[in-house]
């Protein structure tokens, strides 16, 4: 199931929170060691919002 992870977390971001294709390859891309740092990459780069990632956050602890 963990692996699943990912995957849902990717939709949650196109989805919910409209992150462009483009952006989320960066990350992953910027972060292939410790794909868990996504959500931080994104916030870094400048690619999502402090609200947005504090809804990824909330998001998370519900999966």
């Amino acid at each position: 199931m963990k692996s699943m992870i990912p995957a849902k977390l990717i939709r949650f971001l196109q989805e919910e929170l409209a992150i462009p294709d483009a952006s989320i390859a960066l990350a992953q891309k910027q972060g292939e060691q410790d794909p868990n740092l996504l959500p931080m990459i994104l916030w870094q780069y400048g690619l999502v919002t402090l609200e947005q990632l504090d809804r990824v956050f909330d998001w998370l602890e519900t999966v």
